[in-house]
């Protein structure tokens, strides 16, 4: 099964050998968007300006908002621009924003630190009464990093919990959904925001087809968490036909968080693993980490609850990722909980306890004021992008890519944390015209009709642009205005 550390946040599917043939066939077709426009043998090709131009009369971008700026690194000459002040949706491209001003206020090498509390010591047998699990704002711990803090514990001599495990997100207030998020789904994007939380609050669905057309399929919990109840309705078709399923929240028990499948899957398909989010992230970290406990031999009398940590004996202290690695993961693979949690650590950061999102956002635009970044009409509603209220223009996000990029103090690791081109997270299977020659980040709000990409390209020159692409407002398919914002990126850096 694939690793939670890559869970996608774009919600959809994923399947064994089919994923390479579909990634491959999306980068195919990204490759022949545009070739018609390919000059002619024995022609001048026409000035850069031109070609941006006519990469802009795509039908999907012709009666859309555009704010567009390209400018030297070096020199900040003007390459091309299009409304380069209007304000727009930016999308996630907002965080490139909160990457920013997160890494400048912790620094690269900062550690969100997560504590284990007990009510003693480990007596001779190795027992303790209560353990408690206060979340320090940790976003990125997986079922991994549980089972190693878990294994550590065994080291330390602990054997058994007499009673129950607390978990604790008190660092952070209980808003767990922002409140101008539109709607609250199952999805792997609209996982909770907590202090406390696993797998950023996430888990698979493993949906397998039965052995014969009519066989319900089989359904499979990743982690096996007993909690995470599935209501399988869902059967499997015929060889030929096409899949249906469909994984739905069914509501919430005492104990029990409730999913119903339904729908086909062909009997000759191969294992769909189907993400969603859970909806309390602190009582799935506490389940996840029992599990681990009882993996390596360390037995849990009690349940799972929450509580406070206020426990006489801290056991241990569990050190995680450094913050740049965090970046990375959440601006490669535009992670929204990620983001979001950021920014109400920047609310504790700056003596807001419990961390809120208005106190976060707040601290946000100060740290990026300081930089002299945003100026007047930036609006900051959220760190992720989700929310439609959010506001910039293609020149707040170049300024910001420049100083980000130039920053010694955070820039190596700001600059790595964007996606390749047509290599690695949200644009593996895009702009393959611009293979290596790109590190940018993608927006999409498809119900808004919002696409986005700002970043790093290296022209034809071998000098480096910096870049923003705001699209609001774009006809057709989402599909379709990516491939024409991919286009004019391809025209800006072809050789």
């Amino acid at each position: 099964m694939p690793t939670l550390l890559s869970l996608p946040v774009s919600d959809g599917r994923i399947r064994g050998r089919t994923r390479r043939r579909f990634r491959c066939g999306l980068m195919l077709c990204a490759a022949l968007v545009g070739v018609g426009s390919l000059p002619s043998l024995g022609h001048a090709r026409p000035p850069l300006g031109e070609r941006l131009d006519a990469a802009l009369r795509h039908p999907a971008l012709r009666a859309a908002q555009l704010s567009i700026l390209v400018e030297d690194e070096k020199t900040e000459q003007v390459i091309y621009e299009r409304d380069p002040e209007k304000r727009l949706i930016p999308a996630s491209n907002m965080k490139i924003m909160t990457a920013l001003a997160a890494l400048e206020m912790f620094g690269p090498s900062h550690r969100f630190a997560t504590r284990i509390l007990t009510d003693r010591a480990p007596d001779s047998s190795g027992s303790v009464g209560r353990l408690a699990v206060l979340g320090g704002g940790d976003p990125v711990l997986n079922s991994e990093d549980w089972w190693r803090l878990a294994a550590d514990l065994r080291r330390l001599g602990l054997r058994r919990v007499e009673g129950d495990i607390l978990v604790d997100d008190s660092l952070f207030d209980r808003e767990y959904w922002h409140p101008q998020w539109k709607g609250r789904s199952a999805r792997a994007y609209h996982a909770p925001v907590s202090a406390l939380t696993a797998n950023y609050g996430s888990f698979f669905i493993a949906i397998q087809p039965g052995s014969a057309a009519g066989d319900p399929v089989r359904v499979a919990v990743d982690p096996p968490i007993a909690s995470l109840q599935i209501i399988n309705r869902a059967v499997t078709g015929p060889p030929e036909s096409s899949p249906t399923l469909s994984v739905q929240r069914g509501g919430q028990g005492a104990q029990a968080e409730i999913f119903t499948v339904t729908g086909k899957l062909p009997a000759t398909d191969e294992t769909d693993f189907v993400p969603r989010s859970v909806q309390d992230a602190a009582l799935y970290a506490g389940a996840v980490l029992k599990l681990q406990l009882e993996a390596v031999g360390i037995e849990v009398g009690g349940s799972v609850r929450r509580g406070s940590a206020n426990l006489p004996h801290v056991l241990a202290t569990h050190e995680g990722r450094s913050l740049a690695e965090i970046v990375r993961l959440f601006m490669k693979y535009s992670n929204n909980a990620m983001a979001e949690s950021l920014v109400k650590s920047m609310a504790v950061e700056a003596g807001q306890r419990p961390g809120t999102w208005p106190a976060g956002l707040a601290a946000m635009r100060a740290k990026l004021s300081k930089l002299r970044l945003l100026g007047t009409g930036a609006v900051l509603a959220d760190g992720s992008g989700l929310s439609t209220d959010n506001r910039l223009s293609a020149r707040m996000l170049v300024d910001a890519l420049r100083v980000g990029g130039r920053s010694f103090r955070v820039g190596p690791e700001f600059v790595s944390a964007f996606p390749i081109a047509s290599r690695d997270g949200t644009l593996e299977n895009r702009t393959a015209r611009s293979t290596d020659l790109v590190r940018a980040k993608t927006g999409l709000l498809s119900d808004q009709r919002v696409t986005a990409l700002s970043g790093y390209l290296l022209r034809p020159d071998g000098d480096v642009a910096v870049f923003s692409i705001l699209v609001n407002g774009h006809a057709g398919r989402s599909k379709s205005a990516m491939d024409a914002v991919d286009r004019l990126v391809a025209e800006l850096t072809r050789r």
